[in-house]
């Protein structure tokens, strides 16, 4: 009997070890396994193409302007022009679908950073003050850089009356948005996530004129920063308003999984690097996926599309898709030429009922996407010679 074990057990070990024998060494930097490289990235069809998609929605998709160096955002400031900011920090505008080349005069003087670019918002009452918030990545020296938040004026063909409202404390540009209670959040990268006395990792809620609220929740606390509103967060990439409930909603990239939206609540932590829905790059898993006391996603990816970019669709023109959310990512599942645009439909508890990945097939890297004052779908693709793209119906 014993020998039957014992055979029994040698049997099992070595059906085990077959398939472990049978891994492919992937090649390593570091601690992060090296992206392979086999898809082709096709080139842009020259017409416009037609697609058919879940909710019966019929949409068309076309370049509608060339000439871009990795951009980054784009902010809607007339019924004809689009401003659009690149990772290196020049922001041009795109009249009636033409880029001007030139970058356009009186932004704050930015520079580039790998993870992070300059990113636009307006003032909510735009129309009247012209007011154009830019969070860049400011030089201190010629090796040190910080997070701003400038304010200035758009004159329609340049920027006038620029200023810092708001100067960090190191890291890059991050993501900015008002909220609808018309104060301004500002996401602050960083790794001390978990220290309340430290802004890195968190996200802050100042006035539009870059002041504390009284009614930040960490207000009149001698252990936390008063700017902060929420913490725990990883790689910061963009935020927006809710239509309705005017909060927050903020997207992260996890590690090798464990993208997230999450509603931003007041004094909330988010769990970085405690929990997360994601493996480290290496493999193992990084965390626990929930814990007491911190706030979990309500929306999130496993494998990652690299979440780039948050919008809400409100318009008219592509009436099945009213209400629905829309999430750019640049790979999925760590494979490049794998980015695609991500269409979720919510219920009005604010919880996901099914998602529609979009554009597959373009394989290009999505790193923006807003609805223009047109009602139409607009995005950026990442790339050194990259292209704004238009969602409309196909009628």
């Amino acid at each position: 009997m014993n020998r039957f074990f014992r055979l029994l057990g040698a049997a099992v070990l070595a059906a085990l070890a077959v398939p472990l024998a049978a891994q492919q060494e992937v090649p390593m930097r570091g601690n992060t396994p090296v992206a392979p490289q086999g898809i082709k990235i096709p080139p842009l069809p020259d017409a416009p193409v037609r697609y058919e998609t879940a909710e019966g929605q019929t949409i068309r998709v076309s370049v509608y302007a060339r000439g871009f160096r990795n951009p980054w955002s784009m902010a809607f400031v007339s019924d004809d022009t689009i401003l659009v900011a690149e990772r290196g920090g020049a922001i041009k505008a795109v009249r009636n679908g033409v880029v001007d080349p030139k970058p356009l005069s009186g932004a704050p003087a930015a520079r580039g950073a790998r993870l992070s670019g300059t990113d636009l918002a307006l003032h909510p009452d735009f129309d009247r003050n012209r007011a154009v918030y830019i969070s860049y990545t400011k030089p201190l020296d010629e090796k040190r850089n910080t997070l701003a938040v400038a304010r200035a004026t758009w004159d329609g063909k340049g920027f006038t009356d620029t200023n810092d409202i708001f100067v960090g404390e190191g890291g890059s540009g991050g993501p900015i948005a008002f909220g609808g209670d018309g104060m301004l959040y500002v996401a602050h990268g960083g790794g001390d996530t978990q220290n309340p006395k430290a802004l890195g990792g968190k996200i802050l809620r100042l006035t539009d004129e870059g002041k504390v609220p009284p009614d930040n929740p960490f207000v009149g606390r001698a252990d936390s920063r008063p700017e902060v509103f929420t913490m725990g967060h990883r790689t910061f990439l963009r935020m927006a308003k809710h239509p309705l409930t005017g909060a927050i909603w903020q997207i992260e990239n996890g590690p090798n999984g464990g993208d997230e939206v999450n509603i931003l609540a007041p004094g909330a932590n988010y769990g970085w690097p405690l929990v997360s829905l994601g493996r480290t790059y290496g493999g193992p898993w990084q965390g626990p996926f929930t814990k007491e006391g911190f706030r979990d996603p309500i929306i999130y990816w496993m494998p990652a599309i690299a979440v780039s970019s948050i919008t809400f669709y409100t318009g008219d023109r592509l009436p099945k898709w009213k209400g629905d959310v829309f999430v750019s990512g640049m790979r999925y599942g760590e494979i490049p030429g794998t980015g695609q645009l991500h269409r979720i439909l919510i219920n009005k508890n604010l919880e996901e009922l099914r998602r529609e990945p979009l554009l597959v097939d373009l394989r290009r890297r999505i790193r923006d996407v807003k609805q223009g004052r047109d009602g139409l779908l607009y995005l950026l693709t990442d790339e050194a010679d990259a292209v704004m793209l238009r969602i409309e119906p196909a009628e």
